[in-house]
């Protein structure tokens, strides 16, 4: 599997952002998860300036601090994901959301992409001194289920959140979380 690597959005790398959402929109998909909410921006400046605030100024729509990173295939530099990283948890975000949102762009879905960058998130929630982090998603959404549990997600509840099956995992980062092998080492 080829390298994979995290960047902070940014003007450098607009058009292929925009592609990236754009294929997203093309297969009539119209959330991009992970992407700070970029299908509700027509204007990237916008966009880019409120993603650049919620890491550290102002609180995102959660009313959390969060980093927001596109996954890029180094030997290319195609963006092959979007991943954000919630730096806590609100009540609200306990029951639905987690700490972690992520995205594999349609076409490369199904080729392991998803562990890879999930794995780089969570060493930088390692760095950041988290112990444990949240992640969710419907129980219907295998591929999600699998990347989880292959980077150490433990399931602790399924509930029904609109209308669908919803299952929450942890991961433990301080039991020596290990970026090779996606677990505990």
């Amino acid at each position: 599997m080829e390298k994979l690597i995290l960047v902070k959005p940014s003007k450098n790398i607009e058009s292929s952002i925009q592609e990236y959402k754009q294929e997203f929109f093309d297969l009539g998909e119209s959330r991009i998860n992970g992407s700070c909410g970029i299908t509700f921006y027509d204007n990237f400046d916008s966009w880019l300036k409120i993603t650049r605030s919620i890491e550290k100024e102002t609180l995102s729509r959660d009313n959390v601090h969060a980093s927001t990173f596109f996954t890029i295939r180094e030997s290319d530099q195609k963006i092959i994901g979007s991943i954000q990283l919630r730096h806590s948890l609100t009540d609200e975000l306990k029951n639905y959301g987690g700490h972690i949102g992520y995205a594999i762009r349609p076409s490369e879905r199904k080729k392991g992409y998803g562990k890879q960058q999930l794995s780089l998130v969570l060493e930088i929630a390692k760095q950041m001194e988290l112990s444990q982090v949240m992640v969710s998603c419907d129980k219907d959404n295998i591929a999600s289920v699998n990347t989880i549990k292959a980077c150490g997600g433990r399931l602790t509840e399924e509930k029904i959140v609109r209308g669908k099956m919803h299952q929450i995992y942890w991961i433990d980062l301080k039991n020596n979380y290990n970026i090779e092998t996606g677990g505990i080492a």
